[in-house]
């Protein structure tokens, strides 16, 4: 049951950018409610974008564990570098590239951490093509991104959280927007996630490597244009759903599938061509083998 316990506090962080080995409870870190909306293509066509993340991430229940009053904060920063290239390179599409690195902090009593650090290097080459254009602007546009995550991050075996996860995952995504019409839009981005071996776990575990099973996650937003070029309103979320168990020792771990789905309110402040503000706000539910609990997240973007 300890064993139990401390697997199940180890999610709470790793889906915030914090990751940790794998039983239950094991998945790594990945994008869930980071991006949001009008994801299906740049805001100001090619060239360089950065982009800085703020989220803060408070989880007081533990699905399927009987854990007595949990509770784990986690505050992460994201930054990121984005290149899209007017060069086309398959069916019209044009080449770019996209690289996050994350800070991550942690408040989780009586777990022992690894401290605040740096996180998993993700590195994506991605394909964007042109928006469909209609009678009044676009009506459609896509991308398609090739992520993989690093296990770069600071990372101690005999600590229960790390910043970094000592896992390859591989984590490609398709990511679209429709406009339903000039002031209405509905975007998705959606993930495949496969993780690698972690051969060096947690020391506790007793195991000599363990696996997080396969995923399928992604993002969803509606929103309306309130005022014209300048303030989108809508309902954003997320939903994740473990598809294979975990392993460890090679050997497949029983009811260690996790779930989530989480909903809110969001918006997108356009504050000129080149800048541009997002701020989301996610309400998680229907959470299996992993922690369940409330997600805020501040996004700014400036094209150079």
């Amino acid at each position: 049951m300890r064993c139990r316990l401390i697997v199940c506090l180890l999610l709470v962080c790793s889906f915030a950018f914090v990751s940790v080995p794998a039983w239950s409870y094991d998945q790594p870190s990945v994008n869930l409610g980071f991006t949001s909306f009008v994801d299906g293509g740049p805001p100001a066509g090619t060239g360089l974008y950065f982009t800085e993340y703020i989220q803060y991430y408070q989880a007081d229940r533990f699905a399927d564990l009987n854990v007595p009053d949990p509770d784990l904060e986690v505050w992460v920063s994201l930054s990121q570098l984005i290149y899209q290239s007017d060069t086309p390179v398959l069916f019209g599409g044009k080449w770019g590239l996209d690289v996050i690195v994350p800070m991550v902090g942690l408040d989780s009593d009586p777990l022992p951490d690894n401290n605040a650090g740096v996180g998993d290097l993700l590195i994506g080459p991605f394909i964007q093509w042109d928006p469909i254009m209609g009678e009044n602007g676009p009506v459609f546009m896509h991308r398609i991104e090739l992520q993989t995550i690093l296990p770069t991050g600071k990372y101690d075996d005999n600590k229960v959280l790390n910043p970094g996860s000592n896992v390859w995952s591989f984590n490609p995504y398709w990511a679209a927007t429709l406009f339903v019409t000039p002031k209405l839009t509905a975007t998705w981005r959606i993930h495949y996630l496969l993780n690698g071996e972690n051969d060096d776990p947690f020391v506790g575990f007793g195991v000599d490597d363990t696996q997080a099973g396969e995923a399928v996650h992604g993002n969803f937003a509606v929103a309306y244009e309130v005022i014209p070029r300048a303030l989108r309103i809508g309902i954003n979320g997320y939903y994740f759903k473990q598809i294979s168990s975990s392993e460890a020792n090679g050997d497949n771990v029983a009811s260690t599938g996790e779930k989530v789905f989480a909903v809110g309110p969001g918006l997108v402040w356009h504050l000129n061509q080149n800048n541009h503000l997002f701020a989301n706000a996610y309400f998680e539910s229907g959470a299996e083998n992993r922690t369940e609990g409330e997600r805020f997240n501040l996004r700014f973007v400036h094209h150079f």
